[in-house]
């Protein structure tokens, strides 16, 4: 059991520092095109909002590709079993059960799970930054030209 806690524990960390790297360069384009002036702001803000999610998705297919690749190694899915399939059914809780692990590697299901739920909120997180710096920004550039009219 200790080991397949160590591997689990590898794995997530392995996953965590890809997700940090990932939501760092996400945040980054983010704001670098959420700063932009645009004719289009609704337009614009669902291009930053669609960007930012695809990058995290495919943040979340490597994490779910390295979760493979460890499984793969340890031997932790029965022999001829669709590992890319069962490594996204515990990634992302979803739990089928239509495959499960060896008996031997149990504890990696579960510790798949936590990390995928865990990267999936972190993620949320990230869209959720992102949706409203970027409205927020919008709504200042906005507001200039509403408030001269004011004036008297």
């Amino acid at each position: 059991m200790a080991v397949q806690f160590l591997l689990g524990t590898l794995i997530s960390v392995i996953n965590i520092m890809i997700h940090a790297l990932v939501t760092v360069a996400a945040i980054d384009i983010a704001r670098t095109a959420g700063l932009k002036h645009t004719a289009r702001p609704r337009s614009h803000l669902m291009a930053v909002m669609v960007t930012t999610a695809v990058i995290l998705m495919v943040a979340h297919t490597v994490e779910v590709l390295i979760w493979a690749l460890a499984y793969a190694t340890v031997g932790a899915a029965p022999p001829g079993s669709d590992l890319l399939y069962f490594t996204f059914v515990n990634y992302t809780t979803l739990g089928y059960g239509d495959i499960t692990p060896v008996a031997g590697w149990r504890l990696t299901g579960p510790m798949t799970a936590m990390n995928g739920i865990l990267m999936f909120g972190w993620s949320t997180a990230v869209l959720f930054e992102v949706l409203r710096k970027t409205v927020e920004h919008l709504a200042a550039i906005a507001a200039p030209k509403s408030s001269s009219g004011d004036r008297g």
